[in-house]
């Protein structure tokens, strides 16, 4: 299984084409990456890994891999194992344990160069799992206490070492423990990959300069507030790190210059200044920028962005580049307080920013497909939030330029428990306890980091803990690196207040849960994670799939077992000793609530119900509480998306299909909308942009099951940006008998147009939760909401049409904007409509696609148009809807628009 065989006439032309490839780099200033990698058992080869670095060494048995990636990873791109197998049923749990990753997997390569005089050669690591040892032709120039770390990025000069012609590096990535290395886990998300992540998984690059090399270059800007007197200028440093390679002084000349957003250029005055041999010094290039283009969050402004250019040229018979740096960053300011109540607030250029996010995970192999990515927070960005928290997951920095691109937030950090959390106060972590070889490598990690991030406009902050606080020393070690990378960014202990360091202070977030079902009354409470202050992680622990997904990864045995018995161990919800590997919490109040599940279709069908209600109600509630008393300053789902194929904690599923779970956080999150508090039974009116005000409609309509009307109300209201105001109670409520239905529209009265609508099912009695038996995950219920009315409601009628109108596109070729019609004939509701885009050969749901709503309610004679952006050809695209009381029906693309 492990020697995956390549022929010798296929090594011999690799061979003959990488002796005449051009060189991986040729000029100062140039960085190429390890282009691809022949990756092996140190099981299946010699241990004398000083010969196995020489170039010509045999690999033809070696499998051949990208530039990035585990070990897992590298076996499923060659086919030894496929995803779609190891992701059935409980498949993957056949791998737990195996010897093949009990042993150090070698990464070998050869590359091209042609050294010159008065040239340096660096090889540069960004993180390798858990730990490595490096050669380089025949010579080990790392060891693995020197490379360590997930994100342990390190320069070795290697120019003594590298020969004109064929060279060759070899790293053996040993086995990682996260009890043992600072490495990624997953701790109770999903199960864990065979190889705990072991692996060459981020770039190595190798980077030829002159004499005088330079560091990243770092950015920081005066600005601070766009309002503030003398905003119509900036104040921009740029500073980078000099280091004299050579035996003798140089001269060397540093010069910058700044692309503004529309492409023109400003030249900074740089500066000469001579280094002694072997010296290292830090330089600052000083420019001001006159009407500064300020970037701004999605949803606030444009994400404009600058460049910045920094050359270093050396002085002997002529002037001679050695080296060059450019960056990408964006002009604005993001600060956090800690208020009276202390929780922490966000301000984003002198705005209150109330972070509503989600948590992200990376693949559970930790692949990075960048157009996945793209769409995930393309998918975020849709869904209203504006944040996503990376828990110890920073990825790369592709990540951080489409987040810049985007205008999305990204609070970063550290992850929680195994050995990140190894402290002698913390009992719930197994994590091997700090000792002192353990803060160098903390120290590596953390100076890679802070300068991976440190000019991303998208940046919000960084938490240096999870659920436990550094103590005293690692703090310091933290905060050094971060001052020395010119950190600018809010800097919090951790995600809890369970602690903190004396030199941060307080982290201002709570991490009280829950994790697990909560009602939807549950956030409008004063206890716990309800919406009050910074809930860091927190959530209903929904996110269901639906059925094509669940065919997808499940045996028809593991489908019945999922919705017919409540208590049950699922291997797709999470690691087999958590909390969360059943949905008995989940399950109790779905049968209570909705009534007991007649099969597969039928509970799923009650399970997005229930997932959009939760959701909703979460968003809902701390958007409705951002101005409070004790205001709800920010909350991150928990969590955005899974790491495989999953039946819990996410907002839309592995397949990027979106849920009933992204369409609830969707209404919930609006930038102007109109939301019902079941606790007190009233209406709100929600304003999260800082611009829009003025004059709105709000008309609250209540009927029942059978579509009697129960009440109707207009209200003119005012609405101010980043304000919430309570308008009314809604009337009526106390007269429904069994359900009832209420729709609140939010309209804009001088645009014309409708801004927000928004449709509950409402039980006569609400969820009482025991709020003194509460734990960490979950509080109970002692008295459930009663939606069964839903099974016996009379069939509506509805009917779907795709209007004659020419699709557009969205500026990309493959995708095509598309509008749905439906309309209710009846006189009834017609409840919980979803539409699905379907490939008429495949019969496929189709993905990714973006819904301008979707899982909606319909009064009677209603009409309702979705636009929808979808991927793929649409000569291929047809449309089903169904509901809790319309049959499938289907709908095809006319004729007229596939031409």
């Amino acid at each position: 299984m492990y020697c995956w065989m390549r022929s010798a006439a296929l090594l011999a032309l690799w061979h003959a084409t990488a002796a005449c490839a051009e060189p991986l780099v040729s000029s100062p200033g140039q960085r190429s990456i390890i282009p691809r990698w022949s990756m092996q058992s140190s099981t299946q080869v010699t241990q004398d890994l000083a010969s196995l670095s020489q170039p010509g060494t045999d690999v033809s048995s070696w499998y051949r891999v990208g530039p990035r990636g585990t070990v897992m990873a590298g076996l499923i791109e060659n086919g030894v194992y496929n995803e779609t197998d190891l992701f059935y049923s409980s498949n993957m749990e056949a791998l737990s344990g195996h010897a093949a990753f009990r042993a150090p997997w070698l990464y070998r390569e050869e590359f091209t160069v042609k050294p010159m005089a008065g040239q340096h050669y660096t090889l540069r690591t960004h993180g390798i799992t858990s730990k490595a040892d490096i050669y380089v032709n025949g010579v080990q120039i790392a060891t693995s206490e020197q490379q360590q770390g997930s994100y342990g990025g390190h320069r070795y000069d290697v120019t003594r070492h590298l020969t004109a012609g064929t060279n060759c590096i070899l790293i053996r990535a040993y086995p990682t423990s996260y009890l043992r290395n600072f490495a990624m886990g997953f701790v109770d998300w999903n199960p864990y990959p065979a190889d705990n992540g072991t692996g060459v998984w981020r770039n190595v690059e190798v980077l030829q300069t002159g004499a005088v090399s330079m560091s990243s270059l770092r950015v920081i800007t005066d600005f601070h507030n766009p309002t503030a007197k003398g905003t119509d200028t900036v104040n921009i440093t740029l500073k980078t790190e000099l280091h004299n390679k050579a035996t003798h002084s140089v001269p060397v000349t540093v010069n910058g210059t700044i692309t503004d957003p529309i492409g023109a250029d400003q030249v900074l005055i740089g500066g000469t200044f001579t280094l002694r041999a072997g010296e290292r010094k830090t330089v600052e290039l000083e420019s001001t920028v006159n009407g500064p283009h300020i970037w701004w969050p999605a949803g606030w402004g444009e994400q404009d962005l600058y460049k910045a250019t920094v050359d270093t040229m050396i002085q002997d018979t002529t002037l001679r580049l050695s080296d060059t740096s450019t960056r990408q960053f964006g002009i604005r300011h993001v600060s956090s307080y800690v208020n009276g109540y202390n929780d922490t607030a966000f301000q984003v250029n002198g705005k209150p920013f109330q972070v509503l996010g989600a948590g992200y995970t990376p693949d559970i192999f930790l692949r990075f497909d960048l157009e996945r990515v793209e769409t995930i927070f393309q998918y975020v960005l849709d869904m209203g939030l504006n944040t996503v928290r990376l828990e110890g997951k920073q990825e790369h920095p592709e990540l951080y330029d489409l987040a810049d691109r985007m205008g999305l937030m990204v609070l970063a950090g550290w992850e929680c428990c195994d050995k990140w959390e190894g402290w002698a106060y913390n009992d719930d972590a197994d994590g091997v306890k700090w000792g002192d070889s353990d803060y160098p490598i903390a120290r590596a990690q953390m100076l890679h980091e802070a300068e991976m991030m440190q000019s991303s406009p998208s940046v919000l902050g960084f938490l240096v803990g999870s659920d436990y606080w550094p103590n005293d020393r690692a703090t310091k070690v933290y905060l050094d690196a971060l001052t020395e990378m010119d950190w600018t960014n809010p800097i919090i202990a951790s995600a809890s207040k369970r602690g903190y360091p004396e030199a941060l202070g307080p982290s201002g977030m709570k991490m009280d849960g829950p994790y697990d079902w909560v009602p939807p009354d549950y956030w409008y409470g004063d206890k716990e994670g309800a919406a009050f202050g910074f809930g860091s992680e927190l959530g209903a622990g929904v996110g269901t799939p639906e059925m094509d997904s669940l065919r997808n990864f499940m045996s028809p045995g593991d489908l019945e077992t999922f919705w017919s018995e409540r208590d049950a161990g699922l291997y797709h919800m999470s690691s087999n000793s958590s909390s969360f590997y059943d949905r008995s919490i989940y399950n109790k109040a779905l049968y209570a609530r909705y009534g007991e599940p007649t099969g597969l279709e039928d509970y799923v069908a009650k399970c997005q119900m229930a997932d959009f209600e939760a959701t909703r109600a979460q968003f809902e509630a701390f958007s409705i509480r951002q101005n409070a008393t004790r205001p709800a300053t920010g909350a991150i789902y928990w969590m955005l998306n899974s790491a495989w194929p999953n039946l819990h904690w996410q907002l839309f599923d592995y397949y990027l299909r979106p849920i009933g779970a992204y369409f609830g956080t969707k209404v919930g999150t609006r930038a102007e909308h109109v939301a019902y508090d079941p606790a007190t039974q009233t209406v709100w009116l929600i304003n999260h942009s800082i611009s829009n005000h003025g004059e709105r409609e709000v008309a609250i309509d209540l009927i029942d099951a059978n579509g009697k009307n129960i009440s109707s109300t207009r209200l003119k209201v005012i609405t101010h940006p980043t304000t919430s105001k309570q308008l009314q109670t809604v009337p009526g409520i106390q007269k429904i008998k069994d359900i009832a239905f209420l729709r609140l529209t939010l309209r804009d009265t001088k645009g014309k147009k409708d801004l927000s609508r928004n449709v509950y099912w409402i039980s006569p009695r609400n969820d009482v939760l025991d709020w003194d038996d509460s734990n960490w995950y979950t509080t109970p219920v002692t008295q459930y909401a009663n939606y069964t009315r839903l099974e016996s409601l009379a069939q509506a009628d509805v009917k779907v049409t795709i209007p004659d109108e020419k699709p557009v596109g969205n500026g990309r070729p493959d995708w095509h904007h598309l509008k749905v019609q439906l309309e209710n004939k009846s006189k009834r509701p017609a409840v919980f409509l979803r539409v699905v885009a379907r490939n008429v050969t495949t019969k496929e749901e189709v993905s990714p696609v973006v819904w301008s709503d979707n899982y909606v309610t319909l009064w009677p004679k209603e009409k309702m148009t979705l636009s929808v952006l979808l991927k793929g050809d649409i000569r291929d695209t047809g449309f089903e809807i169904s509901g809790r009381n319309v049959e499938l029906r289907a709908a095809q693309v006319p004729v007229s628009l596939t031409r």
